[in-house]
């Protein structure tokens, strides 16, 4: 069917990003403008995100960075637009060009973007560059969450994991998938699990690198082994002294959103101010020059650059309000059975907490892949992009369609 023989709810329409240079003048305007507050009185981040490394980090961003990079990295891959649910859904779509590639949708989450998965692009739709065997390939399709980057914003309630899950589906089915696998971490590991429970027609199976029932109910997961006592106690800590930015989003995301959309250097500071792990890489990379694997001071910029230009600080921060705040339109309802599909699940050294197997086994009865990589963090895909797309080839290898035989000569 050409695009005007669709109904009008199927049209699939080309994007471009395109920047105004008012907007990229602006921006270099209030970051020169910055106020500060006064240094941290204690020597980590204990207090927050610490003085230098926002100083170091604006210098960077007004005076160094290119601020085009952002529609440039972004518009060097084919982008398109779809209505689904009354929602406008940005989405990169990239076609492999191997032969019988599985095709995958992913997810990113908070403070991502579809900017934390462009250079796991490569290795996963032409593997052979990277690596791989062509029968490793992937058709990759990233959309941009509900109110982040591109994708419109709600202007309902109601868009919450589950629903977005259901969106998914229907953008698969809609781009001709009639077989195909799903991944996502942090936010995106909650509508993949979804996705998963909802089992829609086409999808064989899931893989995440944040194990959502831990977050949800930790204390029903076993607890009998070093292991499990460390995750446990990580993630106590993390729900006592580091989610902060967790339990404003989930419950005032209005409130911060004023600061994220006037002050670019409070989006910032707001957005790196995530984990532990993930914060002192950051920060390496702005004070000392230091990057860790992908995260170097252009690629953090490119993600809060993106934020900025898009605007999306306080729907992105709502997202946490739908997803999972006290309001949330799905707290009061039934939890949805596991998933009967495969499921992957790789844990990263540097991630709030290190899923011991025996957590992924209990919380996933069909589980069929574990692994624990050598290097990364909670931005695996981001930080360690090459790592990463080994680890999801390895975890769907399983699931891809019989070969068929060589004829014989």
């Amino acid at each position: 069917m050409t695009a005007l023989e669709q109904p009008a709810g199927d049209l699939i329409r080309p994007f471009t990003v395109q920047i105004p240079d008012e907007a990229l003048k602006d921006l270099r305007r209030r970051l020169v403008a910055a106020r500060w507050p006064s240094r941290e009185l204690v020597g980590d981040r204990s207090q927050g995100v610490q003085l230098a490394t926002m100083q170091a980090l604006r210098e960077y961003w007004a005076s160094d960075y290119e601020g085009r990079r952002v529609e440039s990295r972004l518009n060097a891959l084919p982008q398109f637009t779809t209505e689904i649910d009354g929602e406008d859904i940005h989405f990169i779509h990239v076609k492999s060009g191997h032969q019988d590639a599985l095709p995958l949708i992913m997810t990113h989450g908070w403070p991502g973007s579809v900017i934390e998965l462009l250079d796991s692009v490569g290795p996963l739709t032409d593997p052979t560059a990277h690596g791989g065997t062509a029968t490793d390939a992937f058709h990759l399709v990233l959309p941009s969450l509900p109110g982040y980057g591109f994708s419109a914003e709600p202007a309902e309630v109601g868009w919450d994991l589950i629903r977005t899950a259901r969106a998914w589906a229907e953008l698969m089915r809609r781009l001709g998938y009639d077989r195909y696998v799903a991944q996502g971490g942090d936010v995106g590991a909650g509508v993949t699990d979804a996705m998963g429970r909802l089992g829609p027609q086409g999808l064989v199976g899931i893989h995440t690198n944040l194990l959502v029932p831990a977050l949800n109910d930790p204390a029903s997961l076993p607890s009998d082994g070093d292991a499990e006592r460390a995750a446990l106690a990580a993630i106590k800590t993390f729900q006592t002294s580091g989610n902060g930015y967790f339990v404003e989003m989930s419950t005032r995301p209005q409130t911060i959103g004023y600061a994220l959309l006037d002050s670019p250097a409070a989006l910032a500071a707001w957005m790196i101010d995530h984990d532990t792990d993930a914060y002192y890489k950051i920060a390496r990379a702005f004070v000392d020059g230091q990057p860790s694997g992908n995260l170097t001071r252009d690629h953090v910029l490119d993600n809060v650059t993106a934020y900025w230009l898009s605007g999306t600080g306080a729907s992105a921060a709502r997202s946490y309000w739908e997803a999972y705040g006290p309001d949330a339109p799905s707290a009061g309802s039934q939890p949805l059975p596991p998933p009967r599909m495969p499921v992957g699940f790789s844990t990263f050294p540097g991630e709030i907490w290190r899923t011991p197997r025996s957590w992924a086994e209990h919380s996933y009865p069909t589980l069929n892949y574990f692994a624990e990589a050598e290097r990364g963090g909670h931005f695996a895909a981001w930080e360690e992009p090459e790592l990463f797309a080994a680890e999801l080839r390895a975890a769907f290898r399983p699931l891809r369609a019989p070969q068929a035989p060589e004829p014989h000569h």
